[in-house]
């Protein structure tokens, strides 16, 4: 099921969100702009790999940089175009309304908290594995389990198989969440960090409360757009009689 639009209107400009799907995009054309040997490279120097966290694996990078970087810079790479836009697309559908509750600078230590601890959960499950871990998908989770708590009633947009439903929030989330516990027990490896989603929307659910704004409610209800002002007009109601002509003076 693939979300593309929430009927819940928000209060600000969504400039952290819309800073973050800019960044993603520009860091994933100038990856696919890279030669393949140098893309490849580009990855394991910026890509989150358990066992360089956990035990060094003496990986080169610019101005040596440190591993631990690689928590936070593997949330701007994506493994494809699809992997990137159908997070991109996660990320504005549910981030708008998460900025608005935490305000713009919570928003953005709030995402970047929730992309670490994904990551860790990722990491600590096979602290011995090599292989590089990309995306904004955990952060992106956490978003999720903060939205599922401020708006779990709010009517989503989906695409479903050949059909759009308009599913509430809870719902959709609340599938969504059971799907990644499903497959990380499955025992096929489909080279997905469903840890680190499952890390990530916990993370979001339990960060939400100290991190939103004052007399930001949870389990709000659902919002509707004001429709917009109309300007008053100077003519009559329909029914009313028309207005007395004005009176003329002495000089006509």
């Amino acid at each position: 099921m693939l979300p593309l639009h929430d009927d819940n209107p928000t209060t600000i400009r969504p400039v952290v969100t819309i800073g973050l799907i800019i960044l993603c995009l520009a860091v994933f054309v100038y990856q696919s702009g890279l030669p393949p040997r140098a893309a490849r490279a580009f990855v394991l120097m910026f890509g989150a790999i358990p066992a360089d966290l956990f035990h060094g694996l003496g990986i080169p990078r610019p101005f040596d940089l440190p591993a631990w970087i690689t928590l936070f810079t593997s949330m701007t790479l994506h493994g494809g175009w699809q992997h990137l836009l159908g997070n991109m697309l996660f990320l504005w559908v549910f981030g708008n309304n998460v900025e608005d509750a935490l305000g713009h600078l919570r928003f953005l230590a709030f995402y970047a908290v929730c992309g670490l601890i994904a990551a860790l959960t990722h990491a600590l499950i096979d602290v011995s594995s090599t292989v590089p871990m990309v995306g904004a998908s955990g952060a992106i989770s956490g978003v999720m389990g903060a939205y599922i708590l401020l708006h779990p009633r709010a009517r989503v947009l989906v695409w479903a198989v050949a059909l759009p439903l308009r599913l509430p929030a809870v719902v959709l989330l609340g599938l969504w969440f059971l799907m990644q516990l499903v497959s990380a027990f499955g025992a096929a490896d489909q080279g997905v960090a469903f840890w680190a989603h499952i890390g990530g929307f916990i993370a979001g659910m339990a960060l939400l409360v100290p991190f939103r704004r004052r007399g930001v409610a949870l389990f709000q209800p659902p919002r509707v757009a004001l429709p917009p002002k109309r300007r008053r007009s100077r003519l009559p109601p329909s029914g009313s009689p028309p207005p007395k002509p004005p009176r003329r003076g002495p000089w006509g």
